[in-house]
C-alpha cells in the first residue's frame, strides 16, 4: 500500500525561561498507508501535557522540528513531500469560525480564497451544508449553534479547501454520547468520500479513538525512559490486524474491551506528564 504520510524521527525541544532545556519529542516516527475502499483514521492518544499539541503543530507545519520531517503524498506529482503550512487542515478544539458571518458565509469564503469564483464557492458550500445535515443553519451565526454543529462546520470549512489532510484536536471533548457518536458516524463517512481523504485525531478519549480507528498510536514518555528523553510513541494498535477496525459491534467484542483497559490501566499511569 502507498504512504500516504510520514513522521520520520521528529524531535523537538524547548529553552525554557529558568535556561533549562525540555525535550518534548525524541524521534517520533509514524506511516499512515492508503487502505482502498476503508477510511483512514488514525488516532494520536495520550495523557495531557504528554506532547499531543507539539505534534499536532508540527504535523500542521506551524512548528519545525529540531530533527527528522513530515511528508505527506502530493496529488499532483503523486509523491511525497515535505509538508508545509496549508497543507493539513487542522480543526481545533474551540472551532475557530468567523463569528461575524453566517454559516453560509463561513464556508464561501476559504472557498473564494482558495480560487473558486462567488457562485460556484456558494454552490459547493450549499452541498457541503446539505451533506452535513446544515442546510436550516446557512444562515444563523456560529454563536447561535450547538458545539456538535459548529464543528461539523468547522470541519466543512476544511474539506471546502480541497484539504484532504485533517487534524482533529479533541473532537470528542464536551460532546455528550450521542453526539459522540454522531461525529464518529460523520468522520467516518466523509473519509471514505475519497481515497486521500485521512483524518488525525489527538485525543485523550480512548474509547471513542479506538471505535473510529483504524490505527491507534500511544504517544508519551514511560517512567523508566532515560532522563532528558522525550515523548515517543510507546505503542501502536494496528486495529485492522485485529479485526477491530470497521466494525459496528467493535466495543461488544472482547479484544476491544482487553486493548481498551490495557492501554487505561498499564499504559497511561506509566506516561511521564512532560509540559509540552
Amino acid at each position: 500500500m502507498e504512504e500516504l504520510l510520514t513522521i520520520e524521527n521528529v524531535s523537538k525541544g524547548f529553552r525554557l525561561n529558568d535556561g533549562k532545556d525540555l525535550q518534548v519529542l525524541s524521534d517520533v516516527n509514524l506511516k499512515i498507508l492508503n487502505i482502498p475502499v476503508k477510511p483512514q483514521i488514525v488516532s494520536i492518544i495520550g495523557p495531557s501535557g504528554g506532547g499531543k499539541t507539539t505534534l499536532l503543530r508540527i504535523l500542521a507545519g506551524l512548528d519545525v522540528p529540531d530533527s527528522g520531517k513530515v511528508a505527506i503524498k502530493c496529488s499532483k506529482i503523486n509523491t511525497l513531500r515535505e509538508v508545509k503550512i496549508g497543507d493539513i487542515g487542522v480543526v481545533f478544539q474551540r472551532y475557530p469560525l468567523f463569528d461575524d458571518r453566517t454559516v453560509l458565509q463561513n464556508l464561501v469564503e476559504p472557498a473564494v480564497n482558495g480560487g473558486l469564483s462567488g457562485a460556484e464557492a456558494k454552490q459547493k458550500a450549499l452541498q457541503f451544508l446539505e451533506e452535513f445535515e446544515l442546510s436550516k443553519q446557512a444562515s444563523s451565526f456560529p454563536v447561535q449553534l450547538s458545539g456538535g454543529q459548529r464543528q461539523r462546520v468547522a470541519i466543512a470549512q476544511q474539506l471546502i479547501q480541497e484539504r484532504r489532510y485533517i487534524i482533529l484536536d479533541e473532537p470528542f471533548s464536551g460532546l455528550d454520547p450521542n453526539n459522540i457518536a454522531n461525529v464518529i458516524k460523520l468522520l467516518q463517512h466523509v473519509a471514505s468520500q475519497h481515497t486521500d481523504n485521512t483524518f488525525i485525531i489527538v485525543t485523550h478519549d480512548i474509547t471513542s479513538a479506538l471505535i473510529i480507528s483504524d490505527h491507534v498510536y500511544l504517544l508519551g514518555k514511560p517512567n523508566d525512559s532515560p532522563a532528558g528523553k522525550g515523548a515517543y510513541f510507546v505503542k501502536e494498535y494496528d486495529l485492522i490486524a485485529e479485526g477491530l477496525a470497521y466494525n459496528e459491534n467493535i466495543e461488544d467484542m472482547p479484544r476491544f474491551l482487553q486493548i481498551r483497559k490495557e492501554i487505561k490501566y498499564v499504559h497511561f499511569p506509566r506516561l511521564i506528564i512532560a509540559k509540552n
